[in-house]
């Protein structure tokens, strides 16, 4: 008769079985999603009042009687590709090719040295879509939709107005097509924006009501203004580089009662409550990319004293990343 040791012992080997395979095919969910957008099932079924067997979605119909029949769930309203927010542009951006053939490098960079980006298309990601117009659109269309989602929750932190009291002007460096600084002029009239970004990638931006587009290098200068914003950009660089670019915000802000307001991922030791491990998932991501990575909020405080701000306040919102407040006094 087997010990209970032994009989333990071979139900943890299965269940080890089980998580390889789970692991191994996980990219099965990815390829499902991203084909579920591309033939617009959410749409699909939310144009109908009511529910709808597959049959009839295939066929774009009614539902008819004693049949399984599916409806939209609160995970499909964000799959609806004319719904404001939406994240099918990020799920199309994220499972196309081009973005996943990098992942194949990660072993050769780690023995290696260097980015799998690099390794996949013999230069920077940066460069690799400033030649390629089709991909730099679906880039700048997956930006859009995250600008949409962060900077909605972010200004619904912001209702009493306090955050922008003393805010004239606002730089949003790395603006993509410059969604986020239009919708906080949108709603903080008394604010001048400017969206600075890549000469390539200003020149494509849509017209906007209150805001200047201005082409640049963030490495280089950034536009005076009371606030510089950023989203999502610090995270694409190692800390030397985020600490030239941090610097090059602190020249921009000349007034006393400027500040620097970073969109960014705030790495949690015990995981984020609401997104799970995703900050983890996010780090690896960065690193196949561009050789970035996610913070924690002690190498948050560094990098933000050695790049000119003493001072920061973080902020939580109903997002996946969060607000952090810096100050240069």
């Amino acid at each position: 008769m087997e010990s209970v040791e032994e009989v333990d012992e071979e139900g943890l080997l299965l269940r080890g079985q089980a998580q390889v395979w789970q692991l191994m095919f996980g990219f099965a969910d990815s390829m499902a999603l991203k084909a579920a957008v591309e033939l617009r099932l959410a749409d699909i079924i939310h144009s109908y009042a009511g529910p709808l067997t597959l049959s009839q979605i295939a066929s774009d119909g009614g539902a008819g009687d004693h049949q399984t029949v599916y409806g939209s769930a609160h995970i499909s309203k964000w799959l609806l590709h004319d719904s404001d927010p939406s994240l099918a542009p990020m799920v199309l951006q994220n499972t196309d090719a081009w973005q996943l053939a990098p992942w194949q490098y990660i072993s050769h960079s780690i023995k290696q040295g260097g980015t799998p980006f690099k390794k996949a298309y013999a230069c920077d990601m940066w460069e690799f879509t400033s030649h390629n117009p089709n991909i730099d659109k679906l880039f700048n269309d997956a930006m859009a939709c995250t600008n949409k989602i962060v900077v909605t929750a972010f200004l619904s932190q912001c209702k009493d107005g306090g955050f922008f009291h003393n805010i004239r002007s606002l730089v949003d460096v790395g603006g993509g097509n410059g969604g986020a600084v239009a919708e906080i002029v949108k709603t903080y009239p008394h604010i001048k924006g400017i969206h600075f970004d890549l000469p390539h990638v200003v020149a494509t931006a849509p017209v906007y009501d209150g805001v200047s587009h201005v082409g640049g290098n963030m490495f280089e200068a950034i536009p005076n203004s009371d606030a510089v914003f950023m989203k999502w950009v610090l995270h694409d660089w190692g800390d030397e580089d985020c600490v030239k670019i941090l610097k090059n915000c602190r020249k921009a802000i000349p007034g006393k009662d400027g500040k620097l307001v970073l969109v960014e991922i705030v790495v949690e030791e015990d995981g984020n409550k609401t997104f799970g491990d995703m900050d983890l998932v996010y780090d690896l991501l960065m690193f196949v990319l561009l050789n970035g990575k996610e913070r924690t909020e002690q190498e948050w405080k560094k990098l933000l004293e050695e790049g000119g701000f003493p001072r920061y306040n973080i902020i939580n919102i109903p997002a996946f990343p969060s607000i952090i407040e810096a100050y240069p006094f």
